[in-house]
């Protein structure tokens, strides 16, 4: 599992203009089925990422995708996570 930090950078500016294809990447990983939540950090600090099934490389290429990531928009920092103890809830993360 996977927490990704995308905290905004000096071209901070820039991100409205490629909100759009952002967002279609957000989908993109809903979709594949590989994110698990999004969301933004507070204060107005960037965004967050909780991603399961894949390899770090795997997640790695996938976050460069990003055209916030590509465009300097913001700066990835991936944490990996190996579950030990999990609510029922997310019991499905420990498998």
């Amino acid at each position: 599992m996977f927490v990704v930090t995308l905290r905004f950078s000096a071209n901070k500016a820039q991100a409205p203009a490629l909100m759009e294809a952002h967002n279609e990447w957000i989908r993109d990983g809903f979709d594949n089925g590989v994110f698990l939540m999004t969301g933004s950090l507070k204060p107005g600090l960037g965004g967050i990422v909780l991603a399961h099934g894949m390899t770090r490389d795997e997640i790695e290429a996938r976050v460069k995708e990003d055209p916030f990531v590509a465009q300097d928009v913001v700066t990835a920092d991936i944490l990996e996570i190996a579950p030990g103890r999990a609510d029922e809830r997310l019991g499905f993360l420990l498998a």
